[in-house]
């Protein structure tokens, strides 16, 4: 296994000095070298480090005033002079595109490791303007690229010591084995960042070293394996003799072996055969490496791996493998284990829990999902052709074609963002989805036929935009749970990490509002969703609402403009309706057959206040009304409380002082987003949130400075750097949030700001309800009130099998429908109306107008006798009394059950 610590790494690998060399001459501008002399005005040492990373005298210069403007800004610089000189430096030639060194060359340079090194550029962002977004992307870029490698290099640790007998001999072969899987990443993947993709890479770099090695480095299972294995026939390769002899060191692969690594590691087989025939072997063939290359043997592939290295001026990834300090987290970082519950699980079985590492939890969710569509089919089921043939319009041929095209959309989309020759991959990832939209489709259609009665969808079936929208929604959840990181990154921020949200509204061509429409019914009829894919689906629904929604060309903007020019504007969504819960009974065939254009509405008499500013609608008898859209209402309902959430949030943070400032700013920003809508126009959310705020501190005269506003901002959890620093003032030009608020926000909102000064100021908005996610998650757990650790979950049938059941599976306890026990039944039935008129109501239900009073026990009574009080006599321990109860209860199923079974055989 790879050494605990780095040592004789130049002896091993004499390229080691190379990573802090500048690249070759040739790939090299000469202009670019750095004159010291043209530097005497600055420090010597800072000149020293600029030399010794061969940046150029425009870098050194702007990195140079990047640190005195720091320096100046913050009270102390908490960090080594010289690793703060690093820094900017690293800032100045990313702004300025001038690629002088690598980003290990700079972290050997000062000797920091990658952690330290973000946390500390990310420290200099003092002003709106020391960091760019172009910066912030790097960072992004390059710490989800090194969290990428990490986990890699942590599995392939783990994987070889199942594989290789370690007995010192075994270095050198991994060590290339690693090399190799570092270089075909690089050069097979465009997005190296891919988790999967690139750990099923490796699997194949491991089938292909695992063939080359002597038996005696190898594990029995894996020594069987090779044995079993006949010499490859010809029959398997698809090149014909002359093209086989052109490609001497194109290897055929082993597919027993390539399958026994899939069992053992929970891959996808047929997703890594497929990797192996388009690109491993594409990639083998290209590299110039003699067939009977010595696979402790380094040189070559080290000198092929250094120069991708170089032009990529990414982490080194060699380092992993040596342990290098850079690259080493801290160990608790690596060694954590997360455990639930914690305290109360005994030694032994806790030690068996194994940590659920990234590779560990994407290959996991990926089996899960396939585990759930492994009943359904790529094609329309009977009952959901059913549902098609009731239609007055039979929408089949519409259907099988759209998603034919779709697919070949997506499959070269998926091949242009992920690399050349995954084309068939992303097919089979389409396949998945289109398997998940089939399923969901149809449940969707039995709940509507439940809840209207009717089975003619013949309008909602031959609407394109709802099956476009569909498919992508299930697309999305394939894709998220094949990039585990995009649940923790919050779904996407704009497009540029790759697959992530949105990029599949653009694959589509499919506006972001449409999209939205089909989520909660999504998550609602999908019984078998977890919870780190119902969160980000609902991370996607905000992303909608807070941006992507407000993009030129959206149709929101076209039903607010109808719903103005029918005298609707007032009534977008009636402040009164803020405190009522978001109980509603829209579901996605209500919203995409959402009316228009149709009669006349009248508004209610107990219409809402509206502020003094404001002019009063026209009678009803002289302007008529349409009806509201229902997708336009119940957008805005959901838009007003993740924008009062996000207010609170911020408020709590700057102004705990000011209570009485929260329902006036939240007044002007409701106002604002029901009014003055086109200030939301390719903007965000928040850029409104935080200008609200500035205008109305202002306007009351409370010191609030928007730097201040704007560094609480930032360690909100949706906080995106690009909201505060690339904000759109007009067409084409962008600048920062105080910029917006100067030009555009206060000019638009003027006079009705300086009114919250008057004395006769507006009336106040209703603050909204805030409520817990309206996604409840069924097959979830919940805790019994009154309790620790006692938690019940609906029963379901076991997906696992007792032999794959993890030491915490096994230790849940199912308890069946029929108990035959009246006392054990009576017991259930306690803990039932316990559950069901306790937290639950107050915790679970988006009614929050009451709060029913919380029981502060759980209690099992026993004999007349409250076990809580301590009075019942006796040695034996709560716990030996519950086990007790349900060993009695098991033995009073079981009778029941042998009764039933002589019964039914007597029969």
């Amino acid at each position: 296994m790879p050494p605990k610590r780095r040592s004789g790494g130049n002896a091993q690998r004499k390229e080691a000095k190379a990573t802090v060399d500048p690249p070759p001459p040739d790939e090299k501008d000469k202009t670019s070298e750095l004159s010291a002399k043209k530097h005497e005005d600055k420090d010597a040492e800072f000149v020293g480090l600029c030399e010794s990373l061969h940046v150029s005298d425009p870098v050194c210069d702007r990195a140079w005033a990047l640190s005195k403007t720091v320096q100046e800004s913050l009270d102390q610089v908490g960090d080594a002079q010289k690793k703060l000189w690093a820094a900017c430096l690293y800032v100045a030639m990313t702004d300025m595109d001038a690629a002088c060194f690598t980003f290990t060359q700079v972290l050997q340079a000062v000797g920091v490791n990658v952690k330290q090194f973000l946390a500390l550029v990310r420290k200099l962002d003092v002003n709106l303007d020391t960091i760019s977004t172009k910066v912030n992307s790097a960072l992004t870029r390059q710490e989800k690229s090194y969290n990428t490698l990490l986990a890699l290099c942590q599995r392939f640790e783990k994987i070889c010591k199942k594989i290789f007998v370690s007995d010192g001999k075994e270095q050198a072969t991994l060590r290339s084995c690693w090399t190799l899987f570092l270089l075909a990443k690089g050069r097979a993947l465009q997005m190296e960042d891919d988790l999967v993709i690139s750990f099923q890479l490796l699997l194949c770099t491991l089938e292909l070293f695992i063939k080359r090695c002597p038996g005696s480095l190898l594990q029995p299972l894996y020594k069987s394996s090779i044995s079993k294995v006949p010499s490859p026939p010809q029959q398997t390769s698809r090149r014909n003799q002359s093209k086989a002899r052109t490609r001497p060191t194109e290897p055929v692969m082993d597919v027993q072996l390539l399958e026994t690594l899939c069992k053992e590691n929970e891959c996808n087989a047929e997703e890594v055969k497929n990797i192996y025939q388009t690109s491993f072997s594409a990639f083998l063939g290209s590299l110039d490496l003699p067939k009977s290359l010595d696979v402790s043997q380094t040189a070559e592939l080290n000198r092929q791996y250094e120069e991708h290295y170089l032009r990529s001026g990414d982490i080194d990834g060699r380092l992993f493998f040596d342990r290098d300090t850079s690259v080493m987290p801290p160990k608790v970082d690596v060694t954590q284990v997360e455990r639930t519950p914690k305290k109360n699980l005994p030694e032994d079985e806790s030690s068996l829990i194994p940590p659920q590492t990234p590779i560990k939890t994407a290959m996991t969710s990926i089996q899960q999902l396939r585990r759930d569509l492994s009943s359904s089919g790529e094609q329309p089921s009977a009952a959901l052709l059913t549902y098609f043939n009731n239609c007055t319009v039979n929408p089949t041929q519409d259907v099988l074609k759209r998603v034919e095209t779709l697919g070949r959309t997506f499959n070269q989309r998926f091949g242009q963002t992920v690399g050349p020759g995954f084309d068939t991959l992303g097919k089979q990832r389409f396949e998945l989805g289109v398997t998940l939209y089939y399923t969901v489709m149809e449940s969707l259609l039995k709940s509507e036929e439940q809840r209207l009665s009717v089975q003619n969808f013949s309008k909602l079936l031959n609407n394109a935009t709802f099956h476009t929208s569909l498919l992508a929604c299930s697309l999305e959840v394939v894709m998220a749970i094949y990039d585990e990181s995009s649940f923790k990154s919050g779904g996407g921020g704009g497009g540029e990490t790759g697959r992530c949200f949105p990029w599949i509204l653009d694959v589509f061509g499919l506006a972001a509002f449409d999209f939205y429409k089909v989520i909660e019914s999504f998550i609602k009829v999908h019984p078998n969703l977890n919870k780190d894919v119902v969160k980000h689906l609902e991370t996607c629904e905000n992303l909608i609402m807070e941006r992507f929604a407000w993009t030129t060309g959206s149709p929101v903007f076209e039903l607010l403009k109808q719903e103005h020019e029918g005298g609707a504007a007032e009534q977008v969504e009636a402040p009164a309706n803020f405190s009522q819960p978001l109980n509603h009974n829209h579901t996605a065939a209500d919203l995409y057959l959402s009316p228009v254009r149709s009669g006349v509405r009248i508004l209610p008499p107990d219409s809402p206040a509206r502020p003094a500013s404001l002019p009063a609608p026209p009678a009803a008898s002289q302007t008529p009304l349409q009806p509201k859209s229902n997708s336009l209402s119940l957008f805005y309902k959901k838009l007003y409380r993740l924008a009062y959430m996000r207010l609170k949030m911020l408020c709590s943070n700057l102004l705990p002082s000011h209570p009485e400032l929260e329902p006036i700013i939240w007044t002007l920003f409701q106002h604002t987003l029901q009014h003055e809508f086109e200030l939301m126009r390719d903007r965000h959310l928040d850029q409104l949130m935080m200008s609200a705020m500035y205008a109305i501190c202002k306007v009351k005269a409370v010191d609030l400075r928007f730097k201040a506003i704007v560094t609480a901002y930032k360690n909100m959890p949706n906080a995106c750097q690009e909201t505060f620093k690339h904000v759109l003032i007009s067409e084409g030009q962008y600048d920062s949030i105080i910029v917006f608020y100067n030009n555009v926000f206060m000019q638009k909102l003027k006079t009705n700001i300086l009114q919250y000064a008057s004395t006769r100021p507006p009336p106040l908005s209703p603050l909204p309800q805030i409520t817990r996610s309206p996604y409840k998650f069924p097959n979830s757990p919940l805790r019994v009130p009154g309790s620790n650790n006692v938690y019940v979950s609906p029963m379901k049938s076991s997906r696992m099998s007792p032999g794959i059941m993890t030491p915490r599976s096994r230790m849940l306890v199912s308890i069946g429908e029929s108990f035959g026990c009246s006392a054990f039944t009576n017991r259930f039935q306690m803990i039932n109306q316990m559950v069901n008129g306790s937290d639950r109501s107050s915790k679970r239900s988006l009614d929050l107008g009451t709060n029913p009073k919380h029981l502060k026990r759980l209690r099992f009574d026993v004999d007349g006798q409250d076990e809580a009080d301590g009075s019942k006599s006796g040695g034996d321990s709560t716990l030996i009394q519950k086990l007790a109860e349900m060993s009695s209860a098991r033995s009073c199923i079981q009778e029941q059950k042998l009764k039933e079974d002589a019964d039914s055989r007597k029969e």
